[in-house]
């Protein structure tokens, strides 16, 4: 039984060996993330980092629009203050009307405002993006996902893990690189190690030094300023987008867990109770035999 599964085994690694070789995409490296697990929560320094890489890097041709200027401010996301929210917002010009005059005009933004598109419309952003228009990256974090195949999609149940979305955005930002030999990129699209086919429209987002990230006390960035880090940065914002209430979320489920496991205690004890005759014994004591009278 052992020889057979150790065949077995060799064999669909065998499989698997021949499949990468024939081009197949390579599976992300996986990340360590503060809010992966039931208890996990987000990093509000992260989450600041990553909407100023967004807003530097990726808002010249990403839009946001599932998101308002005033969601940067509540509980359980990067938490900005009002007022930090309320001069962010009066930095956007926002298409308004009709006015008494029936015509739509331009008015700075406000906190209850969502971010607005980079561009008018869709073919105006295919037009500026070679003839495909940049996505979304409101849900992206969960829009853009992998396969980790057998055994270990079975262990991720267990570890409760379901950040593969966000793994992938790091790997995909990250994934860039001269094509090996007698690879051909066509014109217009870039190599990249992870992306399925490997030839991507978008180039390549970000370099090192890009960003400057704030200072600490000591007058260093808070964090590295390199490729690696600004893709976990951003792709924490964006997983933050994409679920915004995920701690609530867990908080939530851990309550209902707690309060069924006390449900299922006092059940117990009451079914204990009630049938205890059934079983014969009343609060320690045995039941007294039934008699017959002739």
């Amino acid at each position: 039984m052992m020889k057979r599964t150790l065949l077995i085994a060799a064999a669909v690694l065998g499989f698997s060996g021949a499949a990468f070789a024939a081009g197949e995409t390579p599976v992300p490296p996986q990340q360590k993330w503060t809010f992966q697990g039931p208890f996990g929560t987000f990093d509000r320094a992260q989450l600041q980092r990553g909407f100023k890489v967004y807003r530097e890097v990726c808002a010249s041709c990403h839009g946001l629009s599932y998101v308002a200027f005033r969601n940067l401010a509540e509980p359980g996301g990067p938490e900005f203050s009002e007022a930090q929210v309320k001069a962010l917002a009066a930095e956007y010009q926002i298409n308004d009307g009709p006015n008494e005059s029936g015509d739509m005009f331009q008015r700075p933004g406000r906190p209850a405002d969502r971010f607005p598109s980079p561009f008018p419309n869709e073919n105006a952003a295919a037009a500026a993006n070679g003839g495909k228009a940049p996505p979304d990256l409101s849900l992206m974090a969960k829009a853009r996902t992998y396969e980790r195949g057998f055994p270990w999609f079975i262990t991720d149940v267990f570890r409760q893990y379901s950040e593969n979305g966000a793994d992938y955005l790091v790997a995909l930002m990250t994934g860039y690189q001269e094509p090996p030999a007698g690879f051909t990129v066509p014109e217009g699209g870039h190599y990249n190690h992870y992306y399925p086919g490997h030839v991507i429209a978008m180039p390549n987002p970000l370099s090192n030094g890009q960003v400057e990230y704030p200072k600490n006390e000591a007058g260093q960035p808070q964090a590295p300023e390199t490729v690696e880090q600004y893709a976990k940065d951003v792709t924490a914002f964006l997983t933050w987008t994409a679920e915004p209430h995920l701690e609530a979320r867990k908080r939530l489920g851990f309550q209902v867990m707690l309060f069924l496991l006390v449900l299922s205690g006092l059940l117990y004890f009451t079914k204990k109770k009630v049938w205890a005759r059934v079983g014969g014994e009343v609060e320690g004591h045995a039941t007294p035999p039934m008699t017959h009278n002739p």
